[in-house]
Protein backbone atom coordinates (compact mmCIF):
# COMPACT_ATOMS: atom_id res chain seq x y z
CA UNK A 1 0.00 0.00 0.00
CA UNK A 2 1.14 3.60 -0.91
CA UNK A 3 2.06 5.54 2.31
CA UNK A 4 -0.68 8.21 2.87
CA UNK A 5 1.11 11.76 3.15
CA UNK A 6 -1.27 12.79 5.33
CA UNK A 7 0.62 10.97 8.22
CA UNK A 8 4.27 10.39 7.69
CA UNK A 9 5.56 6.77 8.41
CA UNK A 10 7.99 8.03 10.86
CA UNK A 11 4.84 8.91 13.11
CA UNK A 12 3.85 5.23 12.89
CA UNK A 13 4.99 3.56 16.28
CA UNK A 14 4.87 7.10 18.15
CA UNK A 15 1.64 5.79 20.35
CA UNK A 16 -1.93 8.24 20.77
CA UNK A 17 -0.06 10.97 22.85
CA UNK A 18 2.52 11.46 19.75
CA UNK A 19 -0.31 11.28 17.09
CA UNK A 20 -2.50 13.45 19.41
CA UNK A 21 0.66 15.63 18.60
CA UNK A 22 1.42 15.63 15.42
CA UNK A 23 -2.34 15.69 13.87
CA UNK A 24 -3.10 18.66 16.53
CA UNK A 25 -0.43 20.77 14.45
CA UNK A 26 -1.56 19.73 11.54
CA UNK A 27 -4.92 21.15 12.29
CA UNK A 28 -3.03 24.15 14.24
CA UNK A 29 -1.16 25.08 10.68
CA UNK A 30 -4.63 24.82 9.05
CA UNK A 31 -5.56 27.41 11.19
CA UNK A 32 -2.63 29.72 11.28
CA UNK A 33 -3.20 30.26 7.61
CA UNK A 34 -6.70 31.30 8.24
CA UNK A 35 -6.53 33.71 11.14
CA UNK A 36 -9.55 35.64 9.98
CA UNK A 37 -11.51 32.31 11.21
CA UNK A 38 -10.72 33.06 14.70
CA UNK A 39 -11.05 37.12 14.42
CA UNK A 40 -14.87 36.63 12.75
CA UNK A 41 -15.54 34.04 15.42
CA UNK A 42 -15.09 36.91 18.06
CA UNK A 43 -17.10 39.56 16.27
CA UNK A 44 -20.78 38.23 17.22
CA UNK A 45 -19.29 38.17 20.95
CA UNK A 46 -17.58 41.38 20.71
CA UNK A 47 -21.16 42.79 19.11
CA UNK A 48 -23.36 40.77 22.19
CA UNK A 49 -20.60 42.71 24.75
CA UNK A 50 -20.78 45.95 23.34
CA UNK A 51 -24.25 46.18 21.98
CA UNK A 52 -26.05 44.49 25.32
CA UNK A 53 -23.72 46.48 27.25
CA UNK A 54 -24.99 49.49 26.06
CA UNK A 55 -28.52 48.48 26.20
CA UNK A 56 -28.84 47.09 29.04
CA UNK A 57 -26.18 49.02 31.42
CA UNK A 58 -28.98 50.91 33.42
CA UNK A 59 -30.21 47.27 34.29
CA UNK A 60 -27.27 46.70 36.95
CA UNK A 61 -29.54 50.16 39.20
CA UNK A 62 -32.52 47.71 39.63
CA UNK A 63 -32.92 47.24 43.29
CA UNK A 64 -31.85 43.62 44.22
CA UNK A 65 -28.99 43.09 41.02
CA UNK A 66 -26.67 43.31 43.83
CA UNK A 67 -23.81 43.74 41.53
CA UNK A 68 -21.01 45.68 42.34
CA UNK A 69 -19.21 46.40 38.93
CA UNK A 70 -20.28 47.87 35.84
CA UNK A 71 -22.57 46.02 33.71
CA UNK A 72 -19.90 45.34 31.12
CA UNK A 73 -17.73 43.56 34.05
CA UNK A 74 -20.87 41.47 34.57
CA UNK A 75 -21.68 40.55 30.72
CA UNK A 76 -17.81 39.45 30.09
CA UNK A 77 -18.17 35.94 31.93
CA UNK A 78 -21.55 35.85 29.94
CA UNK A 79 -20.60 36.52 26.61
CA UNK A 80 -17.49 34.37 27.00
CA UNK A 81 -19.72 31.37 27.93
CA UNK A 82 -21.97 31.93 24.70
CA UNK A 83 -18.68 32.25 22.48
CA UNK A 84 -17.28 29.04 23.86
CA UNK A 85 -20.73 27.64 23.22
CA UNK A 86 -21.70 28.40 19.73
CA UNK A 87 -18.14 28.54 18.43
CA UNK A 88 -17.71 25.28 19.14
CA UNK A 89 -21.10 23.97 18.30
CA UNK A 90 -20.04 24.26 14.24
CA UNK A 91 -17.01 21.03 15.07
CA UNK A 92 -20.21 19.14 13.19
CA UNK A 93 -19.45 21.05 10.09
CA UNK A 94 -15.79 20.40 10.11
CA UNK A 95 -16.23 16.73 10.53
CA UNK A 96 -18.95 16.78 7.65
CA UNK A 97 -16.25 18.51 5.50
CA UNK A 98 -13.07 16.40 6.35
CA UNK A 99 -15.99 13.36 5.12
CA UNK A 100 -17.23 14.75 1.80
CA UNK A 101 -13.06 15.63 1.12
CA UNK A 102 -12.30 12.16 1.88
CA UNK A 103 -9.52 13.62 4.73
CA UNK A 104 -11.35 11.74 7.37
CA UNK A 105 -11.27 7.96 5.53
CA UNK A 106 -7.45 8.52 4.53
CA UNK A 107 -6.90 8.98 7.87
CA UNK A 108 -8.15 5.88 9.09
CA UNK A 109 -5.89 4.04 6.34
CA UNK A 110 -2.65 5.42 8.02
CA UNK A 111 -1.43 4.29 11.61
CA UNK A 112 -2.97 7.19 13.42
CA UNK A 113 -4.53 6.48 16.64
CA UNK A 114 -8.20 6.24 16.28
CA UNK A 115 -8.34 8.14 19.53
CA UNK A 116 -5.44 10.42 18.38
CA UNK A 117 -8.02 11.31 15.71
CA UNK A 118 -10.55 12.56 17.38
CA UNK A 119 -8.36 13.93 20.38
CA UNK A 120 -6.27 16.32 17.81
CA UNK A 121 -9.83 18.02 16.77
CA UNK A 122 -10.68 18.24 20.66
CA UNK A 123 -7.08 20.27 21.19
CA UNK A 124 -7.77 22.40 18.44
CA UNK A 125 -11.26 23.81 19.16
CA UNK A 126 -9.43 24.26 22.79
CA UNK A 127 -7.04 26.03 22.04
CA UNK A 128 -9.31 28.34 18.98
CA UNK A 129 -11.62 29.03 22.44
CA UNK A 130 -8.58 30.08 24.68
CA UNK A 131 -7.53 32.41 21.77
CA UNK A 132 -10.90 33.72 21.47
CA UNK A 133 -11.81 33.62 25.24
CA UNK A 134 -8.83 36.23 26.30
CA UNK A 135 -9.65 38.58 23.29
CA UNK A 136 -13.37 38.70 24.98
CA UNK A 137 -11.21 39.51 28.56
CA UNK A 138 -9.27 42.16 26.81
CA UNK A 139 -12.00 43.55 24.88
CA UNK A 140 -13.74 43.80 28.10
CA UNK A 141 -10.91 45.12 29.33
CA UNK A 142 -10.69 47.90 27.01
CA UNK A 143 -14.26 49.05 27.71
CA UNK A 144 -13.55 49.63 30.73
CA UNK A 145 -14.40 46.50 32.44
CA UNK A 146 -12.39 45.58 35.85
CA UNK A 147 -11.29 42.04 36.94
CA UNK A 148 -10.52 42.22 40.67
CA UNK A 149 -9.98 38.31 40.75
CA UNK A 150 -6.53 39.37 38.41
CA UNK A 151 -4.99 36.66 36.13
CA UNK A 152 -5.63 33.65 38.40
CA UNK A 153 -9.25 34.54 37.74
CA UNK A 154 -8.90 34.93 34.03
CA UNK A 155 -7.31 31.52 33.75
CA UNK A 156 -10.48 30.11 35.56
CA UNK A 157 -12.37 31.89 33.23
CA UNK A 158 -10.20 30.12 30.41
CA UNK A 159 -10.59 26.65 32.01
CA UNK A 160 -14.28 27.11 32.19
CA UNK A 161 -14.45 27.63 28.57
CA UNK A 162 -12.88 25.01 27.33
CA UNK A 163 -14.49 22.80 29.43
CA UNK A 164 -17.62 23.89 28.10
CA UNK A 165 -15.93 24.04 24.29
CA UNK A 166 -14.90 20.49 24.57
CA UNK A 167 -19.01 19.09 25.41
CA UNK A 168 -20.12 21.14 23.00
CA UNK A 169 -17.93 20.20 20.40
CA UNK A 170 -18.04 16.58 21.04
CA UNK A 171 -21.96 16.55 20.92
CA UNK A 172 -21.52 18.51 17.35
CA UNK A 173 -18.91 16.06 16.20
CA UNK A 174 -21.49 13.12 17.15
CA UNK A 175 -23.77 14.99 14.83
CA UNK A 176 -21.88 15.36 12.23
CA UNK A 177 -20.61 11.90 11.92
CA UNK A 178 -24.27 10.43 12.43
CA UNK A 179 -26.44 12.68 10.21
CA UNK A 180 -23.60 14.09 8.14
CA UNK A 181 -25.91 16.73 7.45
CA UNK A 182 -24.87 20.62 7.49
CA UNK A 183 -29.39 21.70 8.03
CA UNK A 184 -28.59 19.30 11.00
CA UNK A 185 -25.74 20.60 12.76
CA UNK A 186 -27.52 23.84 12.26
CA UNK A 187 -30.98 22.56 13.62
CA UNK A 188 -29.13 21.85 16.60
CA UNK A 189 -27.27 25.04 16.88
CA UNK A 190 -30.25 26.65 16.44
CA UNK A 191 -32.51 24.80 18.66
CA UNK A 192 -30.03 25.04 22.22
CA UNK A 193 -28.42 28.22 21.47
CA UNK A 194 -30.76 30.94 22.51
CA UNK A 195 -32.58 28.89 24.93
CA UNK A 196 -29.83 28.14 27.09
CA UNK A 197 -28.24 31.56 26.57
CA UNK A 198 -31.36 33.49 27.98
CA UNK A 199 -31.96 30.50 30.66
CA UNK A 200 -28.75 31.30 32.24
CA UNK A 201 -27.81 34.76 34.30
CA UNK A 202 -25.50 35.76 31.37
CA UNK A 203 -28.11 38.84 30.75
CA UNK A 204 -29.47 38.79 34.40
CA UNK A 205 -29.15 38.91 38.49
CA UNK A 206 -31.11 34.75 39.10
CA UNK A 207 -32.97 36.14 41.54
CA UNK A 208 -34.77 38.65 39.90
CA UNK A 209 -36.14 35.58 36.96
CA UNK A 210 -39.21 33.44 37.37
CA UNK A 211 -39.35 30.86 39.94
CA UNK A 212 -39.28 28.11 37.20
CA UNK A 213 -36.07 30.08 34.66
CA UNK A 214 -34.12 29.60 37.96
CA UNK A 215 -34.72 26.28 38.93
CA UNK A 216 -33.65 25.41 34.64
CA UNK A 217 -30.70 28.34 35.09
CA UNK A 218 -29.35 26.20 38.21
CA UNK A 219 -29.35 23.11 35.85
CA UNK A 220 -27.87 24.72 32.82
CA UNK A 221 -24.00 24.03 32.06
CA UNK A 222 -23.67 27.20 30.28
CA UNK A 223 -24.84 29.28 33.51
CA UNK A 224 -22.82 27.37 35.61
CA UNK A 225 -19.49 28.43 33.04
CA UNK A 226 -20.85 31.96 33.67
CA UNK A 227 -21.61 31.48 37.56
CA UNK A 228 -17.99 30.47 37.20
CA UNK A 229 -16.45 32.81 35.61
CA UNK A 230 -18.42 35.90 37.57
CA UNK A 231 -17.32 34.66 40.71
CA UNK A 232 -13.91 33.60 39.57
CA UNK A 233 -13.34 37.75 38.63
CA UNK A 234 -14.84 39.29 41.09
CA UNK A 235 -13.00 40.42 44.59
CA UNK A 236 -14.15 37.33 46.79
CA UNK A 237 -14.46 33.93 44.65
CA UNK A 238 -16.50 31.17 45.91
CA UNK A 239 -13.96 28.88 45.63
CA UNK A 240 -16.21 25.70 46.61
CA UNK A 241 -19.01 26.91 44.07
CA UNK A 242 -16.07 27.32 41.74
CA UNK A 243 -14.94 23.65 41.93
CA UNK A 244 -18.48 22.09 42.45
CA UNK A 245 -19.44 23.82 38.89
CA UNK A 246 -16.39 23.09 37.28
CA UNK A 247 -16.31 19.34 38.11
CA UNK A 248 -19.71 19.36 36.94
CA UNK A 249 -18.42 20.68 33.46
CA UNK A 250 -15.55 18.09 33.85
CA UNK A 251 -17.97 15.75 33.79
CA UNK A 252 -20.04 16.77 31.21
CA UNK A 253 -16.79 16.97 28.81
CA UNK A 254 -15.50 13.62 29.61
CA UNK A 255 -19.02 12.40 28.44
CA UNK A 256 -19.52 14.41 25.73
CA UNK A 257 -16.07 12.89 24.30
CA UNK A 258 -16.85 9.45 25.37
CA UNK A 259 -19.74 9.73 23.16
CA UNK A 260 -17.81 11.10 19.77
CA UNK A 261 -15.24 8.78 20.16
CA UNK A 262 -17.88 5.62 20.25
CA UNK A 263 -19.65 7.46 17.33
CA UNK A 264 -16.31 8.03 15.66
CA UNK A 265 -15.05 4.31 15.79
CA UNK A 266 -18.64 3.06 14.72
CA UNK A 267 -18.27 5.30 11.63
CA UNK A 268 -14.63 3.58 11.20
CA UNK A 269 -15.49 0.37 11.63
CA UNK A 270 -18.49 0.55 8.96
CA UNK A 271 -16.43 3.13 6.51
Amino acid sequence: MTTITVFPATRANGGPLADTWYLTGRKLRALARQPMLIIFGVVQPAIWLFLFGELFHKVIDIPGFAYGGSFLAYLVPGTVAMNAMSSNMWAGMTVIEEIERGTLNRLLVTPASRLAIMNAAVVEQAVSTVVQTLIIVGLGLAGGARYPGGVGGVIIVVVAAILVGVMWGGLSNMTGMLLRSREAVIAVYTFFMLPLMFLSSAFMQPSLMPGWMQAIASRNPLNWEVQIGRSALSAAPDWSGIALRCGGLALLAVIAVAISVTTFRSYAKNT
